[in-house]
């Protein structure tokens, strides 16, 4: 399997902290404001992403402030001028030909930059006390199927007439299309037998949530293999929590510190996993081992020594990983880090390549 040339991204701080909501070094800060000087920051420090969840209420706690994510994505579109901007999308919040028109218009603001990330929802009040419903995790899947597939059409330009389960569109066309490439990207989540099918049909890259190795690599192989007809191969993302330091004991000191800030919040968590699918993959995975951060966070290993962490992105890297996106705490100093600490050593590591390392090595 060929893969793309490696990317790292940062998960925009919609909703406040990401490994705990206690910590002196991280004030509670789900601002617009906080969220722009981020991202700007974030693409003057060479990062090649962003991704800006979606979430209507927050998801942790509903008194706290959330972020919402489209009209930052275009807000942010604005201002910047290389970062990929990814606003995630649940598709039972906005119709189709809605979404269309609004992931058209961020796109040509940005000038090609745009992408959503499709995500079949988990959180039960968001939909539920809205009146929309919250159907069964397969029959969410179903949904979110039928509407990409709109939503795909519509983007590439096509005068689109589909007549399906949920939706029945007539001779609809929307204009202008992306004036820079066929179309915004299209990012799925979710590793559920359903997601797994939809990303292989409708996706462009399927975000993994954290966690090791070897259990990725298997995940990739399942995937890779599915058919995707006339569509380029599925490139894969990866969501990891990043705690660095100089040396592998400073790093656990600094991981063991967020993880007992993090049992602050079992109030919390408590609520959540009571508002959660029980079905959703993601929260399955996230039981297995003690970590912090979200999406798998700190499971995906990415702690240890500059040099540790170096040589387990390159290892992701290798069995198929392209983007990493990537969570930080306290956010703005941890980010810088990684890219003064940790980038320029992956990329010294992959100049040299495998045999000149071990020939290294050996001397």
């Amino acid at each position: 399997m060929t893969v793309a040339p490696l990317r790292f991204g940062i998960w925009a701080l919609v909703h406040g902290p990401r490994a705990a909501h206690q910590d002196p070094e991280e004030p509670y800060d789900a601002s617009w404001e906080r969220n722009r000087d981020l991202i700007l920051a974030a693409e003057e420090l060479g990062y090649d992403s962003t991704l800006i969840a979606q979430h209507t209420i927050n998801p942790h706690q509903e008194d706290l402030d959330q972020l919402e994510a489209w009209s930052a994505a275009a807000a942010i579109a604005a201002q910047t001028k290389r970062i990929e901007i990814i606003a995630a999308i649940k598709p039972y919040l906005y119709h189709p030909v809605v979404l269309a028109k609004l992931a058209l218009g961020i796109e040509n603001i940005s000038r090609g930059r745009f992408a959503i990330n499709l995500v079949n929802a988990w959180n039960r009040p968001e939909l539920e006390k809205a009146g929309i419903g919250f159907p069964e995790h397969d029959a969410r899947y179903a949904y979110g199927k039928e509407w990409i597939s709109v939503v795909s059409r519509l983007m590439e330009g096509e005068r689109l007439n589909f007549s399906g389960d949920h939706f029945n569109i007539s001779d609809y066309a929307l204009r202008p299309t992306s004036l820079y490439r066929k179309r915004p990207a299209i990012y799925v989540g979710g590793e559920s037998e359903p997601a797994r099918d939809l990303v292989a049909g409708h996706g462009d890259v399927w975000f993994i949530n954290g966690q090791p190795l070897d259990d990725v690599a298997g995940l990739i192989a399942d995937v890779a293999s599915r058919p995707r007809g006339s569509a380029p191969p599925l490139r894969f993302g990866l969501s990891a929590f990043v705690v660095a330091r100089e040396t592998r004991d400073e790093a656990q000191a600094a991981h063991e510190r967020l993880l007992s800030l993090a049992a602050k919040d079992a109030p919390m968590k408590a609520i959540q996993k009571q508002n959660t699918d029980p079905k959703v993959v993601m929260m399955q995975t996230m039981q297995k081992t003690p970590r912090v951060g979200s999406n798998g966070g700190t499971a995906a290993g990415l702690v240890g020594s500059y040099d540790e962490v170096a040589a387990r992105i390159e290892a992701f890297h290798a069995a198929g990983i392209e983007l990493f996106m990537l969570q930080f705490q306290p956010f703005e100093a941890e980010m810088r880090r990684f890219a003064e600490e940790i980038i320029p050593r992956v990329r010294a590591r992959q100049s040299t390549g495998p045999s000149q390392r071990n020939a290294r090595s050996l001397g």
